[in-house]
């Protein structure tokens, strides 16, 4: 059975090929990777090395941790199973933005001022916070305008049917 380690610490000159070849002393390594940015392809300044034989991968972790390789202080240790990351949406997984806006309580809310509309709590539609019921005195698009008895069956445009 194959154990793997984490390699952190590495200088960024450091390539698979020279970290296979520090850490084959202690055994067969079966793989020495460098871990890249994915844009920059740039080393991250760590990487893995997977032993063939688990004895082999403690004895290295034994003599490397802390020891110098290309100029820098490693750090050498058996890596940890990755976590499951959530799929799709933004790097880092969704972000919690809090309850939706609009909703819960009114705290900060500014308080009314005349003329402001108000939702009717008893299903009605929107009203003035003075108790009026149709907007007086506005301009309010054509809505809420008398056409008269002209039996056009409401319908705006057209005479009636005959």
């Amino acid at each position: 059975m194959s154990k793997k380690l984490f390699v952190g610490g590495l200088s960024w000159g450091t390539t698979d090929d020279r970290l296979k070849e520090a850490f084959a002393r202690f055994g067969e390594v079966s793989e020495a990777k460098i871990i890249n940015d994915r844009e920059s392809g740039r080393s991250r300044g760590f990487g893995f090395v997977t032993y063939a034989d688990p004895g082999a991968a403690e004895l290295a972790v034994r003599e490397l941790d802390g020891k110098d390789l290309d100029g820098r202080t490693i750090r050498v240790s058996e890596a940890q199973a990755q976590a499951p990351r959530p799929r799709g949406g933004s790097p880092g997984g969704p972000r919690d933005m809090g309850p939706p806006r609009g909703f819960g309580s009114d705290r900060g809310a500014s308080p009314p001022r005349p003329g402001d509309r108000d939702v009717r709590r008893d299903g009605g539609g929107p009203r003035d916070r003075d108790g009026g019921g149709r907007d007086r005195g506005r301009d309010n698009g054509g809505r809420n305008r008398d056409f008269g008895d002209d039996d056009s069956g409401g319908r705006r445009g057209r005479g009636g049917r005959g």
